[in-house]
């Protein structure tokens, strides 16, 4: 697979836009998510790693990790389709040893267009592809956006005040091109259930980044994806693994589990040991083969990796997780075992029916691959075939309605 692509491809015309479907009061949920796993000086084969989330929710109050977020109306359109919206900006930076959370935790009015708006600063033929940006309306500079010839990705971050001072970078900037065209093409997924729930999302599974954390330069890759649902929030397990010679995996089962209705948000519980998976979903970009296979065969045990939070975690000496993943098709079997080496969290919750508050928590764990194997006819591939293989996972659970 080449690396020599010079823009991303794909549809990106739907990027700068919401409610392509009719809103659902309680349930309508819009983000832009990047997820940056870059070097480390220090050798940490995990890499350092930053989440961004730039969201807005249709509810009148939702409660984010403690902070009451109380969004004043769906969000407003002008007549050329640039938009106003009450949101949020978050984001989470582990420095390769321990998490920092909130890196940002913003509430502000955010606006979002397309390079085709009379506001944009340059306008040329190229304007209508999917250029366009994500600006949250503050001092600093928190935005996102793509250019018109669709090369290149900036995204800039401040970070908010630490109790930690000097403990992150003040300031990151980065650009963000092309890997190879599996992973940087547009991918789009949607569905429908009953009266308008369902969701759509955008996805670019891989991207090079390069950048600077205050004075200092840095470089790695990335996974975005932008995220329209309007549906009740179930438990799942999700994750994605980059390898250096420019391959991609990830996995996705949503699932019924006794933590669909935990409110508390410790890593762990007895009740993490079984869960009926909903459907199953799994995707390998083979760089050797030059080939993309999907799997609808994906099973996911949780178990106790013997890592545990640090003392700056939400409930210092919590045991973190192990994932062992194994998917496979008529081709294709992958085996993983890989340790969550921290954990970012966040909590939902917001009023529902009949005074009922519903709770959600949201985990992702920094990865570190301790096993792979990949069979298929012409062989079998282990993690050592990789210099490098940088992941994340997500663990949710609780419902939000």
């Amino acid at each position: 697979m080449s690396d020599d692509m010079k823009s991303f491809s794909g549809d990106l015309s739907k990027m700068w836009k919401l409610q392509e479907r009719p809103p659902l009061h309680h349930l309508t949920w819009d983000w832009w998510w990047w997820l940056l796993m870059l070097d480390d000086e220090n050798g940490n084969t995990s890499g350092k790693q930053l989440m961004v989330l730039w969201s807005t929710k249709d509810n009148p109050k939702v409660t984010v990790s403690g902070t009451v977020w109380q969004p004043k109306g769906r969000p407003g359109f002008d007549e050329q389709s640039g938009i106003a919206l009450d949101g949020m900006v978050c984001a989470w930076w582990y420095d390769g040893k321990r998490m920092h959370e909130p890196l940002i935790k913003q509430k502000c009015r955010i606006i979002a267009m397309d390079d085709t708006h009379e506001m944009w600063p340059i306008r040329s033929n190229l304007s209508g592809s999917g250029g366009g940006a994500v600006v949250p309306l503050l001092d600093d500079d928190l935005s996102m956006g793509l250019k018109s010839d669709l090369s290149e990705f900036w995204l800039n971050l401040t970070s908010d005040e630490q109790s930690v001072p000097n403990s992150v970078p003040a300031k990151m900037n980065f650009q963000i091109t092309p890997w190879n065209e599996p992973m940087s093409t547009a991918r789009h997924a949607t569905a429908t259930y009953v009266k308008n729930m369902g969701y759509d999302i955008i996805r670019l599974h891989g991207c090079k980044v390069k950048g600077s954390l205050d004075d200092e330069e840095i470089k790695g890759t990335a996974y975005f994806q932008k995220v329209c649902v309007q549906a009740p929030s179930v438990p799942w397990y999700w994750g994605m693994l980059h390898l250096a010679d420019g391959s991609y995996i990830d996995w996705f089962v949503p699932h019924l589990s006794f933590t669909i209705t935990a409110r508390d948000n410790r890593p762990w519980k007895k009740r993490d040991l079984g869960h009926i998976s909903l459907s199953q979903g799994g995707l390998f970009h083979d760089a050797k083969n030059n080939r993309s296979e999907k799997f609808t065969n994906v099973k996911i045990e949780k178990c106790d990796s013997g890592l545990v939070e640090g003392k700056h975690g939400h409930h210092p000496d919590a045991p973190l997780p192990s994932f062992r993943v194994k998917m496979w098709n008529d081709n294709t079997s992958i085996s993983i075992l890989t340790n969550a080496i921290e954990r970012a969290h966040w909590t939902f919750e917001q009023p529902t029916r009949g005074g009922i508050t519903s709770h959600f928590t949201y985990n992702e764990y920094p990865l570190e691959t301790k096993f792979l194997r990949i069979k298929d006819e012409k062989g079998t591939r282990t993690e050592k075939d990789y210099s490098w293989i940088r992941g994340n996972a997500e663990h949710s659970w609780g419902i939000l309605h």
